[in-house]
């Protein structure tokens, strides 16, 4: 900066306009912002809290590719959970005895059979009920591959919440009795092929199943609270699951909030403490500036990542610690900067004048110096976002991140202990590695923009 030159925002503005590189950056940034706002809106805060919780993800299917992958893998069955409120609702009461029944239809037109299915019950009672389940299938035949007492109430009223899966060894003995209806030889032992095999051809039945679910209560307070039937698929989602059913686009869009935060908390919390120090140092001169950039030497001679694992494990794991620990080795290169500006910035005839004029050290640093060099300011602080992001995502990856959110690092660890990539279970590791790029991309792109019109001279800037 031998030729001192303040540029207006106007002008940054419409110069970064101009810039395919800075505008392609920005549009990605606002795609991440948008899914930011997405997960905080849309997205359930349970899902984000129970993230580490097995028991949440017991209704999904564990490590299934993403839906959209489908017409790869021929026709998929895709994972389907029917929900209470969809079911077909009706009640009768004979001899004093009430029956509660709901009914699901299914379209089924896959070529592949489900994995498996699963009767979810929350029910009420006071006196022990019963349950049957019917599949009827879409040639006509009525299956009733279930039909057992609930659990006894222990005193009172008691409330059960229950599970029934296609592994059920009553329902296996059940489907037993339909084997004298094939033709062929069926696996009895894997209802789902029993139950959506065709009669001759034993290839999949395809058409319109009903499932219907009845409990049998005698109390005259019982009721069914919740159901859901659900239908094991080898497809699911927008992002697939991983070992334990986890549906990973929950981690991936809570991931991008909390990506973003870190990486522009850091980043601006660095820079503008590493350039207050920096300017103060640098316009102050002589023993100030000596020893202030001698403990800045110190810093910045500081093996970053060694001290991290070290603090990461000996204070803790939690998110704001790591925002904290990286803004503590991340402000010493702005400092550097800071003081080399500063240093051509007093010597300048309007800085001159206002020390004349009586002015303190701090006004001049604040209302002359600093302001000309906010522009590269925001370039730095654009550059260094991908760092924050990446320092977190390296410490997640092995082992040392917070456990308790999920992250892109996080679940790229979770894969790696698993064996993603060895196993096939590509979406495991691709997709969050996507991001992280795409993330580190679009901030590259912008500081890129940023410093080259701040510094036309060059389109990098290497300090």
């Amino acid at each position: 900066m031998a030729n001192h030159e303040v540029l207006s925002r106007k002008d940054v503005t419409r110069m970064f306009l101009r810039s395919r590189g800075g505008l392609a950056g920005a549009m990605i940034l606002l795609s991440l912002l948008l899914i930011s706002i997405y997960a905080a809106v849309a997205v359930p805060l349970e899902s984000y809290k129970q993230w580490n919780n097995p028991k949440f993800w017991q209704d999904y299917p564990q490590k299934v590719p993403p839906a959209w992958t489908d017409g790869f893998y021929g026709s998929m069955t895709k994972h389907t959970v029917l929900a209470f409120a969809d079911s077909q609702k009706s009640e009768s009461t004979i001899q004093g005895v009430r029956t509660a029944s709901y009914s699901w239809k299914i379209n089924y037109n896959y070529d592949s059979y489900p994995s498996d299915f699963i009767l979810s019950v929350t029910a009420k009672y006071s006196r022990q009920p019963i349950l049957q389940l019917d599949i009827v299938r879409p040639d006509g035949r009525d299956f009733k591959i279930y039909y057992s007492t609930l659990p006894p109430p222990q005193s009172g009223e008691f409330t059960f919440l229950g599970r029934i899966t296609s592994d059920e060894p009553s329902m296996q003995g059940n489907l037993r009795n339909y084997l004298s209806q094939f033709s062929c030889e069926q696996d009895a032992a894997k209802p789902a092929i029993m139950v959506f095999s065709g009669v001759q051809d034993c290839k999949v039945l395809k058409g319109t199943y009903t499932v219907t679910e009845t409990l049998y209560l005698f109390g005259g307070s019982d009721e069914v609270q919740d159901s859901e039937f659900i239908l094991g698929g080898q497809v699911f989602g927008l992002m697939g699951t991983d070992d334990l059913g986890r549906d990973l686009s929950v981690g991936i869009l809570w991931g991008a909030p909390v990506a973003l935060f870190i990486g522009l908390t850091v980043a601006i919390t660095s820079t503008f403490i590493g350039l207050i120090y920096g300017v103060f140092a640098g316009y102050k001169g002589r023993y100030a500036e000596e020893g202030m950039m001698r403990i800045n030497d110190i810093f910045y001679a500081f093996p970053v990542l060694p001290l991290l694992i070290i603090l990461s494990v000996s204070i803790g794991r939690s998110i704001f610690l790591f925002v904290g620990f990286f803004v503590l080795f991340g402000w010493v290169g702005m400092a550097k900067i800071g003081r080399s500006l500063a240093l051509q910035i007093k010597n300048l005839p309007y800085v001159e004048a206002s020390e004349l004029m009586g002015e303190s050290d701090t006004k001049i640093i604040t209302r002359h110096i600093i302001p000309q060099l906010l522009p590269i300011a925001f370039a730095t602080i654009a550059v260094s976002v991908p760092a924050a992001i990446l320092g977190e995502a390296a410490l997640s990856f092995l082992g040392l991140g917070d456990p308790s959110i999920p992250t892109w690092g996080r679940i790229l660890h979770d894969a790696n202990s698993a064996g993603a990539i060895a196993r096939g279970l590509w979406w495991w590791t691709m997709i969050p590695g996507l991001m992280i790029a795409l993330t580190g991309v679009a901030f590259i792109l912008i500081g890129n923009a940023l410093n080259s019109i701040v510094n036309p001279r060059s389109k990098m800037r290497n300090y």
